[in-house]
């Protein structure tokens, strides 16, 4: 059983926790209107589900609807794991549907849809019949739903939606991230005969459009606050140094969680600084 449980966490992908969680963080440090409001318990149900259940759950649907895409996938072999019909995944995956429920119930209904809307991506990004991620461009937008824990996190505390601004400055940076993520996949991808827009450009194209995502949200943020503009144009230095440099790709992709995570706290510190500043 112990064997079982830690398939699980390596399903559930630690080193991308703060993927879901961080923006959590993000939005209640820029929506709360009172330090109290930091540690509302919706507050606290929702950074607990967005760590380790939602990750079990949109890891554990992405792994059963590829297990036979990863036959032909090596990170699989090394900082992931392959889904082999162990029925304690499905049930998981189940599990943790049920929990995300039960987080609801105790979020504000203004926030629902957000919450809505990230179970309808997180499940229909990799199960058919949509499907997105076999389809060029809808899989890099429908990974808009990284965006979403914190939409109803900054609702869950400031009582109003989040600026438009933030939401699509939010979903263009998991635009440019989905592919910058994918280009590891290509070969793979096309030994397997899945299209997603890295394939579909090639590795050149795919840090064009990175770049471009990447440059459309630093200026949508900047529009927002030039302060958040200007930190998120580290991204498109980043993948265009990754690009012009030496250093494989295959390499580069595992640094980034270290990268978000840093702009991340800087995003939160830059919210909280205002009760203190």
């Amino acid at each position: 059983m112990a064997g079982r449980g830690r398939h699980l966490l390596t399903l559930s992908r630690p080193r991308f926790w703060l993927y879901l969680a961080g923006p959590v963080l993000v939005g209640v440090a820029h929506g709360a209107p009172s330090v109290d409001a930091l540690v509302d318990p919706a507050v606290v149900a929702l950074f607990a589900y967005f760590l380790v259940p939602a990750n079990v759950l949109l890891y554990g649907v992405n792994d059963v609807f590829d297990s036979d895409v990863d036959e032909h996938n090596p990170k699989k072999e090394e900082k992931e794991t392959r889904y082999r019909g162990d029925p304690l995944v499905p049930a998981a995956v189940a599990v943790s549907g049920l929990v995300g429920v039960g987080v609801a119930a105790v979020t504000p209904r203004a926030a629902w849809p957000w919450l809505a809307g990230w179970a309808l991506l997180s499940v229909a990004y990799s199960a058919p019949p949509a499907r997105f991620k076999t389809t060029p461009l809808l899989d890099s937008v429908s990974n808009g739903l990284y965006a979403l824990p914190g939409a109803a996190a900054y609702v869950a505390v400031a009582g109003t939606q989040p600026p438009a601004l933030a939401v699509a400055g939010g979903w263009l940076w998991t635009m440019g991230m989905h592919t910058f993520s994918a280009i590891p996949d290509i070969g793979p991808d096309r030994e397997a005969g899945i299209q997603t827009t890295a394939t579909w450009l090639g590795e050149r194209g795919a840090y064009v459009y990175v770049a471009a995502c990447w440059v459309a949200a630093a200026a949508v943020f900047a529009a927002l606050d030039p302060r958040a503009g200007a930190l998120l144009a580290v991204y498109p230095v980043f993948v265009g140094g990754v690009a012009a440099s030496s250093v494989s790709v295959d390499r580069a992709y595992w640094w980034f969680p270290a990268l978000n995570t840093a702009v991340g706290a800087v995003l939160t510190l830059g919210g909280l600084w205002r009760f203190y500043g």
